[in-house]
């Protein structure tokens, strides 16, 4: 019979045992090395009695428009070049994909008819049948790709209209100036092909978020006023569109009442629509909707949550954070109240900017947060 070596029976053990250990030492190692992300201060975050904000993720770099799919799919633009999804499960992400990367200014994101649609500066994309191949995105068609090239506010709000179109704005391509007014600091709709592309309110600086009503189903958005007039002048401000045509007085008018010093001569501001309400200047208000959910109390529905992104040219800083608007359906009546703040700290320094609001078909009320990356979710429980 042949003899088995036991010497070299225990050498292999040894050799197992010391390699497992020297991976589990080194798997220590790298933990230990990598860079902790401290959690998002949350619990600096004011909110009226009864709510509740959490870090639904944190792993959105540049978060800024959202758009919901009936299969729980949130989809997320950026300013960064990327567009993301995450899929959610019991008010959870259960999983993160990047869909597209490389794009130009990919901010707004659109959910229709099984597709999602993205702007990207000059031209309006489509990913079709995206629920199913979020492993494995399609290459995207291009709808339209005539839209103005310039990148100053060439990022882009959309959102598909009750009347079956995709809106899509453009801003003034600078801060005060007069451009061609059919195809610069206005609000567009085409049709969901891209085509027929027109007009349908003039005077508009720079909105980054509409929503219609959910009762009278007419368009209201916000408009960011213009910049180099002193810290306290014009106001950010809510607009109503009741039919097409409408002129909201850019660059001639801002505010309603503050005529431009520039271009201002011979165009007086009451030829033009004024706002609903005037949301203090440079706040830079952009993401809106309406709540029509359930979860909070009654006097919440119908109102409109607004982001603001907070100033970037004020001696002391404004915004950086979400207000809430009260008003009837006619826009009489406006009374404004800050719903969450503390993203501006007493010191001026800043660790968030909220970018847009979505609420949740449970009745939780979404935000963005393009400094943090981060998207919270607000609840709301009867003390």
């Amino acid at each position: 019979m042949k003899k088995t070596s036991f010497v070299p029976a225990v050498w292999r053990l040894h050799f197992i045992h010391n390699w497992r250990v020297q991976r589990c030492c080194a798997l220590l190692l790298f933990i230990l090395s990598a860079p902790v992300l401290a959690a998002l201060p949350v619990d600096r975050i004011k909110l009226p009695p009864g709510f509740r904000i959490d870090v639904l993720s944190d792993a959105v770099p540049s978060a800024r428009e959202m758009a919901l799919s009936p299969k729980g799919i949130l989809y997320i633009g950026s300013t960064d070049g990327h567009v993301y999804a995450l899929e959610l499960r019991d008010n959870r992400v259960i999983a993160r994909h990047v869909i597209a990367s490389g794009l130009e200014m990919p901010a707004g994101v659109a959910w229709r008819d099984g597709a999602l649609y993205v702007s990207a500066a000059s031209k309006i994309i489509r990913f079709d049948a995206i629920d199913t191949h979020l492993n494995d995105p399609p290459k995207p068609v291009t709808i339209n790709g005539s839209l103005p090239t310039e990148t100053h506010h060439g990022w882009k709000f959309i959102a598909f209209g009750p009347d079956g179109k995709l809106y899509v704005p453009q801003g003034a391509p600078c801060n005060i100036c007069l451009p061609d007014r059919d195809r610069y600091a206005m609000l567009g709709r085409m049709n969901a092909d891209g085509s027929q592309y027109e007009t349908i309110a003039r005077g508009i600086r720079n909105t980054v978020g509409f929503a219609w009503h959910p009762t009278t189903h007419e368009l209201w958005f916000t408009d960011n006023g213009r910049d180099l007039l002193g810290d306290d002048v014009p106001d950010d401000e809510l607009n109503r569109a009741s039919k097409p045509g409408m002129d909201f007085g850019y660059p001639f008018c801002h505010a309603g009442n503050v005529p431009d010093p520039e271009y201002g001569k011979n165009h007086p501001c009451s030829a033009f629509t004024p706002p609903v309400a005037k949301l203090g200047a440079h706040v830079a208000a952009l993401g809106m909707r309406f709540y029509t959910g359930a979860m909070f109390p009654p006097t919440y529905r119908d109102s409109i949550f607004i982001a603001e992104h907070g100033s970037w040219n004020r001696s002391k800083k404004s915004g950086y954070r979400v207000v809430r608007i009260t008003v009837n359906p006619d826009g009489s009546g406006a009374q404004q109240d800050v719903f969450a703040e503390g993203w501006l700290m007493p010191d001026q320094s800043v660790w968030g900017r909220p970018a847009d609001v979505l609420p949740m078909p449970d009745g939780s009320l979404l935000i963005s947060d393009d400094y943090a990356g981060a998207i919270y979710r607000v609840t709301y429980t009867a003390p």
